[in-house]
């Protein structure tokens, strides 16, 4: 995306430097990276990378100060996993675009998908300073955002997900997380903050508290900063030793009812340039007849699971009446490939992570680099130079 520093970067790659990329990462996140990573970092202006936060935060006050969709989207939380004691904004929200070039040759953030649920907040700066260090890169280039470094981030990220409790009762709570391949994420976030993962599986519930098990003894849980994807726990059928709708002494790091209100489902009431057309399965008067131009998508599932592109008019067809309400028909985006490798035009879509206690705050950037029909890491096996990558800012 910069040209000086991309043909620099390619013309002094090599493939020992990569490998030593993969083993620093190892070093740094305590295991393997257990997904594709990407041979190179990207390099985005300051003022696309600017514009593209500016998108996502009018993205997000759309929905969250419109009290229309407020009690609209009542209706998107799943009755068992309504939690009470609702926040009235998102703590940690992810905005994800895709860049198109219009008729004018100019390239437009496309919004793809949002969602008020953590993404990789720890691993994601190791990850850019680990290009930076093993590629000798330019110290100049930044990847926090909003005048954000190391320190005050370190703070910021502190302040959300610990605030002012012991980090001894704090957990990061996930579904059997030494199976999650974001599991480099939370050991990160254990050396950054001293807290805890804890699988769901393993806590107690006494009374209106909660607790977990460590070296013998019962620690009470005061605060959790939640990484259980809801959609999970219905597939694998898990039993919960606690009720989400309880009325429970807890305080939640990104309260639970926003991962539904700011969702897929949010995107048909959003009006914004940078929104594709897109509708409710369940209120669609007629399928498009140019079908392979759309894509179908469940709303509460993650990684590309379930996302039919271009669907068949049978495959819409076979949804019962009583799930298509759980769907949406998206316009489908042509991604166009901006990122010049040895193995040809690479496509990007860059992930925009904000955190929100008193502003709403842009605060890094994850980016996914692919060739495949989607940019998920599971969608561009045995390729090489796509994955998980960084942007790294400069002007």
């Amino acid at each position: 995306m910069i040209p000086s520093y991309r043909q620099s970067f390619n013309s002094s790659f090599t493939s020992d430097k990569y490998e030593r990329l993969r083993r620093e990462m190892t070093s740094r996140c305590g295991m393997e990276v257990p997904f594709a990573l990407c041979e190179t970092p990207c390099f985005f202006p300051n003022a696309l990378v600017e514009r593209m936060g500016e998108d996502g935060k009018a993205l997000i006050r759309q929905l969250v100060e419109n009290p229309e969709y407020r009690a609209r989207s009542e209706a998107s939380i799943s009755a068992q996993f309504r939690v009470p004691n609702e926040s009235p904004h998102p703590m940690f929200i992810q905005v994800d675009f895709g860049l198109v070039r219009d008729s004018a040759g100019e390239l437009q953030p496309k919004l793809v998908e949002l969602q008020a649920f953590p993404s990789l907040y720890a691993y994601q700066p190791v990850l850019a300073q680990a290009y930076i260090d093993v590629f000798g890169l330019d110290r100049k280039l930044r990847y926090f955002l909003s005048g954000l470094d190391s320190a005050s981030y370190q703070r910021l990220l502190q302040d959300a997900i610990v605030a002012g409790h012991d980090p001894a009762n704090v957990v990061l709570m996930e579904v059997h997380p030494e199976e999650q391949k974001t599991r480099p994420d939370f050991l990160l976030t254990e050396k950054m903050l001293g807290i805890r993962t804890v699988c769901i599986t393993k806590i107690h519930k006494d009374g209106r508290r909660l607790f977990y098990e460590q070296g013998g003894k019962r620690i009470p849980i005061e605060r959790i900063y939640n990484r259980t994807i809801v959609d999970e726990l219905e597939r694998k059928g898990i039993t919960l030793p606690f009720d989400f709708r309880d009325e429970l002494d807890v305080e939640w790091a990104g309260h639970p009812n926003w991962y539904f209100r700011m969702s897929k489902y949010s995107i048909p009431y959003l009006k914004h340039p940078s929104v594709p057309r897109t509708w409710f399965l369940d209120q669609l008067t007629e399928v498009p007849a140019d079908l392979e131009n759309f894509v179908l998508k469940p709303l509460y599932s993650f990684a590309g699971l379930g996302v039919v592109i271009a669907p068949s008019r049978r495959e819409i067809e076979a949804i019962p009446a009583a799930k298509r309400s759980e769907y949406i028909l998206q316009e489908r985006l042509n991604f166009t490939p901006v990122v010049e490798t040895p193995h040809g035009a690479t496509k990007v879509e860059l992930r925009i992570m904000y955190v929100w206690l008193d502003e709403l705050v842009p605060v890094l950037t994850i980016v996914r680099m692919g060739r495949g029909l989607m940019m998920g890491v599971d969608q561009n096996k045995n390729m090489d130079w796509v994955g998980s990558s960084a942007a790294l800012v400069g002007s």
